[in-house]
């Protein structure tokens, strides 16, 4: 995963924009951050997610999730090992962490939650067997 293709994947999310903070670019939507690059440096990135998406993410790729250093990543940031990550986990992930945020405040069920998701949908990671 490239740095270009994590922003591809984060701006191509239905209203996502990239905006400067704090020195490396985020992705919002809504005005809320749901990703950035660059943090803690250039060779990874974060998503915003729960904390159960969390556990979710790392238990299934420890090589690619981490929990942000802190109380953000008790609270859910999640880093993302880019050298090591593919497209399919990174888009998962992207999607998540945009639909925790783009749907906030909607009913669910509602039709303005369903058609404000991506296509496709996206549930939990799925765990490699080993």
């Amino acid at each position: 995963m490239t740095i270009d293709a994590f922003r591809r994947l984060a701006l191509a999310l239905p209203g996502a924009l990239e905006v400067g903070h704090m020195g490396h670019p985020d992705f919002r939507v809504g005005g809320k951050v749901f990703a950035t690059l660059g943090y803690p440096d250039a060779g990874w990135a974060m998503v915003k997610l729960t904390p159960e998406q969390q556990e979710a993410f790392v238990s299934a790729e420890p090589a690619v999730f981490a929990p942000v250093k802190g109380g953000w990543g008790k609270g859910g940031a999640t880093n993302v090992r880019l050298r090591t990550a593919k497209v399919k986990s990174v888009r998962v992930a992207l999607t998540v962490a945009w639909k925790n945020l783009a749907t906030r405040g909607l009913p669910s069920g509602s039709s303005a939650a369903r058609s404000r998701g991506p296509a496709g949908g996206a549930g939990r990671p799925r765990r490699r067997s080993r």
